[in-house]
């Protein structure tokens, strides 16, 4: 069921259009992806649903409210990790948490969220001694402590390391299995192809293609390649007579077998009828870039 439902959607800033004619809906318990690069109107359209922006045209219901008219109600309702905020920084994490609570009327226990993402034993800590990963765990719990029904987060792993994106990506998980839907924003492929069940692209303010991941990746239509070293002398043939294979080519030691369908299952089934074991395997496949690139002309960081 759609708990949110954009239509044609359209904001300008003076000549300037961030966002035409977008339209899309979100599903209850899914994390609804808006993925495009910098400046494409992603967090316009999100500050939209969150009713911050009034549109020039278009609609926008959440959980049956209109964002501006029925700011009050949806804000009990809706949380939010914006693209860019700062506390206080003298402000406690557990002074932050018990301010933003007194603000909603049916608050979650900030104490239990603090456990959740993993920042209990900052209880006592001032913000500016955070490091970026606590932050946007604090900045999570904020956006969770009215005990939302749909949280939006703008561009949520933004300047973290590896370890800590990664980190905050199982949180998201967490989140989503708790029952709460998400609006993810992002900017980045990896992210979004891990953690969403559908995708909007935006590019230049408009919706590019919308789908899940792997629906938007299948577009992209690129052959699969797998490469191998086999670990005795292989007939050629024996791999261009199966149907998924299109090409076969040598570099040095190592097999290129190009195609497309079930081109893995197709190869590594025939090795196997024949006692041969591919050494050093790797498969190169269309990814979202490839998507992107296929459905926009041009590549995201463009």
């Amino acid at each position: 069921m759609a708990i949110i439902e954009v239509a044609n959607l359209h904001k300008s800033y003076g000549e300037t259009v961030a966002v035409d004619d977008v339209s899309f809906s979100v599903d209850e318990g899914e994390i609804f992806g808006i993925l495009g690069p910098n400046g494409a109107g992603k967090t316009t359209t999100v500050e939209c649903i969150e009713g911050l922006r009034q549109p020039d045209r278009g609609s926008v219901t959440v959980l049956g409210l209109h964002p501006q008219r029925d700011s009050v109600e949806l804000r009990q309702r809706l949380g939010a990790q914006l693209q860019e905020s700062e506390l206080p920084g003298k402000i406690k994490v557990w002074e932050a948490l018990d301010l933003y609570s007194s603000y909603y009327r049916q608050p979650a226990d900030w104490n239990e969220l603090l456990d959740v993402l993993g920042i209990a034993d900052k209880r006592d800590v001032q913000y500016r001694k955070l490091s970026g990963g606590q932050k946007q765990r604090l900045s999570i719990a904020l956006a969770l402590v009215g005990g939302p029904t749909i949280a939006v987060l703008d561009e949520l792993t933004t300047g973290l390391d590896p370890q800590a994106r990664r980190d905050t990506w199982e949180l998201i998980d967490q989140v989503r299995n708790s029952g709460v839907t998400i609006v993810l924003v992002t900017h980045f492929m990896d992210e979004a192809e891990r953690l969403c069940d559908r995708l909007a692209l935006i590019d230049s303010g408009r919706v590019a293609a919308l789908d899940t991941p792997a629906g938007l990746v299948a577009r992209a239509d690129q052959e699969q390649r797998v490469w191998f070293r086999p670990s005795r002398e292989l007939d050629d043939r024996l791999l261009t007579e199966l149907s998924e294979v299109s090409d076969v080519r040598r570099n040095g030691e190592r097999l290129i077998v190009s195609g497309s369908g079930n081109l893995l299952h197709a190869v590594t089934s025939m090795l196997a009828r024949h006692h041969v074991v591919a050494h050093d395997l790797r498969v190169d496949q269309a990814s979202l870039d490839d998507a992107f690139v296929a459905l926009t002309g041009r590549r995201l960081d463009q």
